[in-house]
This record gives C-alpha cells, structure tokens and sequence, in this order.
C-alpha cells in the first residue's frame, strides 16, 4: 500500500523545514477546531498528528497537508451534539465511530476507483456550501467569542440563545476574541510567510490574558494530557445506526471533496499530479485510526498544503515530519496550553471560518451568471439552516437541469432538415447538392451532429413532422458520436412514421459506437441492408433511384 515513488524527489532540508512550519501552523488551527468541535483541544491535537501522518505515508499526493479543517469540524460538531444528546454516555463513542466508518466509506470510494468523479460537481456548488460551511462555524463561534458556552441546538439554536448570551456578555473575553480577530486581520501580510497570524495571536493575547486577568476570571483549555489517547471502542444502538451511516456519508463527502479539490491546487503548484484513488484510500485509513483514538476528522487542509510547497516540500517525508513535531508538543509540552482562553480560540476558528467563505465568487457571481448565483446563495442558504446533503443534493440537480437545458438548445441547432440545396445549414459537397437539386424536393435530407442526448427528442419529433409531403429520408447520422436511449427511440419513432407515410428510409451511419446502440435498440432492423448505406453520395443517389422507379 505504501507508494515509494512519491518519495523519488527526497530534499530532506526542504521536506524538514516544511513539516515543522506546517506543524507551527497547525498547531492553533487544531486547538481551535478541537474546542470547536465540543470533543476538546487534545482531540484537535491528535487529530492533525494522526490523520496527517497515516494520510501522508499511505496517501496518493506528495506534498498534501491533512489534519482537521473547518467544513469537516462543522459536520463533527453537529454530529457530536446530535449524539450527546440523545445518548449523554455513549454519545462520545458513538460519534467517533461516525468518524470510522466516515473512513471506511472514502476507503470503499477509492478501493471502487471513483475518485475522479468525487469533484465532478458545478463549482457554484462547491461555492455554494463551503460558504455556507463558513456561516456555520463563525456562527457556531459567537456565543464562545462572547464568553458564554456553546448553546445546544447547533445554527438554530446557537442564534435562538443570542439574547440570553447577550445578557450575560463577558466583557473580558469579548476583549480577548476581538483583540484575536484584530490580530488575524491586520497582522501585516509581509510577515506571514515567516511566522502565522494564527500562532502570533494565540501566543501574543494569551500572554496578555495571564498579564490582565486571573486564571478563574475567564474560561481557560487547561492542561492537555500529555498521554497516548485511550482507544474508543466502536459503539452504535440499532435505533441511530441509520442516522450514523447518513452522517458518516456525509463526513467522508465532504473530507473526499476537501481533500481532492486541495491535492488539485498542490498539482498545479508542484506541476505533479496525484492519484485521486489512492488518497481516498489513504485518507479514509487516517480518519479510520483516528475515530479509534477518540480524535477529530480530517482532510487535504490547503493552507497547510500550500505552505509546505511554499517552503520547499516535495514529497511526503513533510508531512510525517509534521506529525511528529506535534506528537512531540503535546507529549512533552502539553502543559503550554492551560491558559489559553477560550475565547482566543473562538477567535482563530472566526477567521477560519471567514476564510472559507468564496469570497472570490461571491464579489462576481451577479456578473458571471444569475442562474449560478441563484444556486450557490440557495446552497448556501440550505446549508445553514437545513442539511448539508439536502442542500448539495438539491444544488446539483437544478444545475443539471440548467445545464441541460443549455446543452438543448445547443444540440436543437444541430438536428437540420433540408430539401433543396439552397439550404447551407448542411456540410454538403457541391456534387452532393446537385444531387439533391435533382430529386425536385422530394428527398427530406435529415442530418444530426454531435452527440445527442434525450434533450434533442422534441427537436427531432419536429424536423420530421411534414414527413408526408416527401418520397424519400435520408437519416444522416455519419458526424454523431454517441446517442442515447431516448434519441435512439426517436429515431424509431421517425423511420416507423416516414414507413407509414410511404416514405422509403435510407440511414448513413459510419459511426461504430452510434451504429451499436442502435442496433441494441433493434432500430436497424426498421433498415433493409440495401438502404444501410456507407456514403453521402451512394445515399443521395439510391434516393434518386428510388424516385425514378416509383415515378
């Protein structure tokens, strides 16, 4: 299972320096998520070392960064509330057996080999719910930010609870969040690439907290436990394992998503190219052994992903190298955590949230496309306050439909009907039209390019329509690809109609894979093999035969 190709392009200094910034750079992002997530900061923690370790010696990218990320912390809280609610002793386990079988699914999507059509999505989809996936944690985030727990109840419940959290505002930790997100935003960008804004401000306003404020005056981490986690044994009740397989669908999508839309930004940097299959694989192991050890989920992260790269990164040793430097932090020095604020947390997990949003699309969707905007603020929207499969499930089908419906009226233009030869909307030759010229407009000329699809039906019921006031059909199908199913039945429908007009068919059709689904449908046996014809012209001209005789 291990690849040692991705190892070919060894640069130990560069692998090196790239794993410990990334793991610099983690290291906040995985105390914030792991709070977030109401399953703890140590959970966090070992998340990004588990999953980033496993995903990168049994992944199918070279440079891909993996640990938990702000779409995949959304879904994890929601499912851990849901549980813990309903099951306040085995919630915990039963949420992170979620996790498992959240990777075993991605294990079975690359195990299938469908990798590649994971990202096969309209992109005003994917816009659309990671926006709608930043909402949801910056709103998840407020009461935190404002010094209150996280309310039960999720989105809904989070804002259902603002004027009671409002009340009992806590002013210091409110100073805290802002002074976090002050530091997010304004820390100059010419410094970022030598030290991240994330680490600076839990460093910088957790200095100043213990400076201010007394250890019980604001709510703290407090000390991580500097052990190996405790195994979490799987765990259902037959009443939730519905509930828990919809989630762990819902989980592995979206890590799968997540993943693969990274490790296509980390190939166009690197000028590599990843096998989508295999990461599956990988990543869905990770997130296996890491629903086992009671830590969060995770995905190809692309900060971290595009970082690595940044720094000097080229194969996979960076990412091994990442994991052990946060094993070590928390083995060693998890005790640096304890007065780290909530709300600083609550702050950095704010801006991650803010950075999910598409900003880049959101500014020009009203330019581009109204349709597409329509669809990714209706995803966005669904997203947040209903259900997160709901929403792109509903996404993709309107624009499917959208986009079949321009695809109709694309492939409407290219079913044509011709009589005479003063019509050009046909590829004729000069000698093909003199031909035509020469059967007085008796011979209907029914041509069709380009592949078809159920869409074109109509069109063609509607070309062939005066089909009584000709002799002969000529059926041109020599520049279609590919039919399907229903064009294929109305092709049919249009030799069986022109038979019962005494209209005498003559079919042109060169292509194998067009001639083959016609035969698997049996419309060629409504064609004698004498009107089965090879060319343009042996067609034009049995036409011609056909008028003399019947003449």
């Amino acid at each position: 299972m291990l690849d040692y190709q991705r190892f070919a392009a060894l640069d130990i200094k560069g692998d090196v320096f790239g794993g410990v910034t990334t793991a610099i750079i983690s290291l906040p992002l995985a105390l914030a998520f792991g709070v977030a997530s109401g399953a703890g900061a140590e959970a966090g923690l070992w998340g990004a070392i588990m999953v980033g370790f496993f995903a990168a010696v049994f992944g199918g990218s070279r440079t891909l960064i993996s640990e938990p990320t702000g779409p995949m912390t959304v879904i994890m809280t929601a499912v851990l509330t849901s549980m813990m609610a309903e099951y306040p002793e085995t919630g915990l386990a039963m949420s992170f057996t979620v996790v498992m079988m959240a990777g075993a699914f991605q294990m079975l999507l690359g195990t299938l080999k469908l990798g590649k059509y994971v990202t096969l999505m309209p992109y005003s989809v994917v816009s659309g719910f990671m926006s709608g996936i930043g909402v949801i944690l910056i709103i998840l985030q407020l009461s935190p930010l404002l010094g209150s727990p996280a309310p039960p109840g999720g989105v809904m419940g989070t804002l259902m609870a603002m004027p009671e959290t409002l009340a009992n505002l806590q002013w210091r930790e409110l100073l805290l969040g802002a002074l976090t997100l002050s530091v997010l935003f304004l820390f100059p960008k010419q410094y970022r690439k030598y030290v991240p804004a994330q680490l600076v401000a839990l460093v910088a306003i957790t200095l100043i907290s213990v400076i201010l404020f007394d250890t019980d005056s604001i709510r703290r981490i407090g000390e991580i436990p500097s052990g190996l986690p405790s195994l979490v044994l799987p765990h259902f009740t037959p009443e939730m394992f519905t509930t828990m397989i919809i989630d762990a669908l819902v989980l592995g999508t979206l890590g799968c998503i997540d993943t693969l839309l990274t490790a296509v930004i980390g190939d166009s940097l690197t000028r590599t190219e990843h096998d989508s299959d295999k990461e599956l694989r990988g990543q869905g192991l990770a997130n296996m052994i890491s629903g086992l050890f009671g830590a969060l989920p995770g995905a190809g992260a692309t900060m971290g992903t595009v970082t690595n790269i940044q720094v000097g990164a080229r194969t996979p040793l960076s990412g091994i190298v990442r994991a052990l430097v946060l094993a070590l932090v928390v083995l060693i020095a998890g005790g640096l955590t304890e007065p780290i604020p909530m709300a600083v947390l609550a702050g950095i997990a704010v801006y991650v949230g803010f950075n999910i949003l598409d900003w880049s699309f959101i500014q020009r969707a009203h330019k581009v496309s109204l349709p597409g905007m329509a669809v990714m603020y209706g995803v966005m929207l669904l997203t947040v306050f209903v259900d997160l499969i709901a929403a792109v499930g509903l996404g993709v089908f309107i624009s499917n439909i959208i986009i079949i419906e321009k695809l109709s009226r694309e492939q409407t233009r290219q079913v044509k009907a011709i009589s005479d030869s003063d019509n050009n909307s046909v590829p004729l030759t000069d000698g093909e039209r003199a031909m035509l010229d020469k059967a007085l407009g008796k011979v209907l000329f029914f041509y069709l390019s380009g592949p078809m699809i159920f869409s074109v039906s109509k069109a063609i019921s509607r070309q062939h329509a005066s089909i009584d006031d000709y002799d002969v059909m000529i059926l041109d199908l020599s520049d279609v690809p590919m039919i399907d199913v229903t064009v294929g039945l109305a092709l049919e429908n249009a030799i069986k109609d022109a038979k019962d007009a005494n209209c005498e068919v003559f079919l042109l059709c060169p292509n194998k894979t067009t001639r083959d689904q016609l035969e698997k449908l049996h419309v060629m046996s409504f064609i004698s093999s004498a009107n089965d014809c090879s060319s343009r012209e042996q067609a034009l001209q049995a036409s011609l035969d056909y008028i003399e005789a019947k003449d």
